[in-house]
């Protein structure tokens, strides 16, 4: 007697054993990495964790020409996200968002305030030498009394005004803006405000110098101070500036050192310095040292920057996130659960195992990336995974309804496993690449936490395929082989008032 076609089992029938076998490898493997590395949590974000974010507008400094391009502002970012790493600030991150003159910086640091990296990152980090022509009491006074007698060259009675006008005893009038112009002479205070200046023109900017650290005096072991080194170009002009004022009487014999339009310090010239070394001290503790040799190793900005809105994320409300962005899985989950149950019966034990492993891997994957790449998990990328859970889900219903459309058609169901994989793979495959490639159009042309999707996104559809063609296949052609699936019982979900099959009795023939 012979066997109908469409009984016959497909010769491309896979080797379960050997598929899962390899499953199971890869996921000891994952395992093993996980403890090898020492990734015990998953690195989570600014919304999550808590912490504090800035937006940084940019602009034209004075005295300068150019304009706010994009080309400027993808610089800007790289100069920043280096000194916010150097500054050992994990899981930070720095975004330009918006187009052409609207663009902005958004920086990001979670955890601690942040306050020490916001206040440094938006600096322009010019670095610039001035000579003093007019040094005095921090303290405004009258034009009157605070004028001088005989104003050195390069100071103006306007620019007299202004020095008298000034109070260096207010907060306010210490907030560095790098808005200076290096081609003018400068009015400002020292940092601390224990003195007022007037300063001439700068002669040395911060584009002559090639190297800045922070040092501690060897002798005392204490006393912390910024060590330059000028290329040969910043040499010369130092070189040149030094032996001049020499010669000069106090306070003209003073250079200052100005970073973003403040006098870090202003030490007196005793000698000529012409070998491209200088020192910056004024009482330096080893966080302000070390946080001005980075601003200045990596740089000047192209651009000055007003400080826009200063974001703080309280640890409260980011765990409240989590909490309701893992809710919101859980509940997702149990649901397509259910679901799968009610509807499919004794398949939906394939749907439960396809989903533990999809998220076991998940997880660990989670884990590395965090501790390889730095990846942190956001509110948006929670928001990724959930969705992937709909996307699992739709693969393996996909093949669920070919294997119940086989068997109603009158294959067997090792047959009906095999066929329908064959008819329904090439739909898992299209529609888990259609949310691939989205995935990751959104990620190279979005910003900030959309890319936490698009990454969470297109990372959890890479692993349903993983799963579909390592865990669910195999799965099911190992259960059509166990009786309570092959024979229909009412609970495998493959019994005829599943599937829809009207089985007709056979009507007796009466002899006449």
């Amino acid at each position: 007697m012979s066997t109908s076609a469409q009984s016959r089992t497909p010769k491309t029938a896979s080797n379960p054993a050997r598929t899962l076998a390899i499953l199971a490898a890869v996921l000891v493997a994952l395992l093993s990495l996980v403890f090898i590395q020492g990734a015990t949590s998953v690195k989570l974000g600014l919304d999550l964790r808590g912490g504090t974010s800035v937006t940084l507008q940019p602009r034209i400094a004075p005295g300068t020409s150019g304009k706010v391009t994009s080309a400027a502002i993808d610089q800007a970012v790289s100069i920043i996200r280096q000194r916010v790493n150097s500054l050992g600030v994990a899981e930070s991150e720095v975004t330009a968002q918006g187009s052409g003159a609207n663009r902005q910086i958004v920086i990001s640091v979670p955890g601690e305030t942040g306050r020490r990296v916001v206040d440094l990152v938006g600096q322009t980090a010019e670095l610039r030498f001035r000579q003093v022509l007019v040094e005095g009491a921090p303290g405004a006074t009258p034009v009157a009394k605070g004028a001088v007698a005989t104003p050195p060259a390069g100071v103006s009675a306007a620019l007299n005004a202004q020095y008298a006008a000034l109070d260096c005893t207010k907060v306010s009038n210490r907030q560095g803006n790098g808005s200076d112009n290096p081609n003018q002479p400068l009015v400002t205070c020292e940092k601390l405000g224990t003195a007022k200046y007037i300063l001439a023109p700068a002669e040395v900017l911060g584009a002559d110098i090639s190297k800045a650290s922070a040092s501690i005096n060897q002798t005392t072991g204490s006393g912390w101070y910024v060590l330059l080194t000028f290329n040969d170009n910043g040499t010369k002009k130092f070189g040149a500036l030094t032996t001049r004022v020499t010669k000069l009487p106090a306070p003209t014999n003073e250079v200052a050192i100005v970073l973003d339009g403040l006098v870090q310090s202003a030490p007196r010239i005793n000698e000529a310095i012409t070998a491209g070394n200088a020192e910056i001290t004024g009482n330096f503790s080893q966080a302000d040292a070390t946080d001005l040799a980075n601003v200045l190793k990596y740089g000047a900005l192209p651009l000055a920057f007003d400080r826009g809105e200063v974001q703080q994320i309280s640890p409260t409300l980011g765990a409240d996130q989590l909490h309701a962005g893992l809710l919101a899985g859980i509940i997702g989950l149990i649901l397509v659960l259910l679901y799968s149950l009610l509807y499919y019966r004794g398949l939906g034990v394939v749907s439960f195992g396809s989903l533990v492993i999809a998220g076991s891997i998940t997880y660990m994957l989670f884990l590395l990336f965090g501790k390889w790449l730095g990846f942190t998990l956001t509110l948006a990328g929670i928001a990724g995974a959930i969705v992937s859970i709909g996307i699992t889900a739709d693969s393996f219903i996909v093949y669920f309804e070919r294997i119940r459309d086989e068997v109603r058609e009158g294959r067997s169901l090792r047959s009906a496993v095999e066929t329908g994989w064959i008819r329904a793979r090439r739909t898992i495959i299209v529609a888990d690449f259609v949310s691939i490639i989205a995935a990751g159009l959104l990620y190279i042309f979005a910003v900030g936490g959309v890319r936490g999707f698009a990454f969470t996104l297109g990372l959890t559809t890479l692993i349903d395929l993983f799963v579909v063609f390592l865990f669910t296949k195999p799965i099911v052609t190992t259960l059509a082989k166990v009786k309570f699936y092959n024979s229909g019982h009412p609970l495998s979900g493959l019994s005829p008032k599943n599937l829809g099959v009207v089985i007709v009795a056979p009507t007796a023939v009466k002899e006449a």
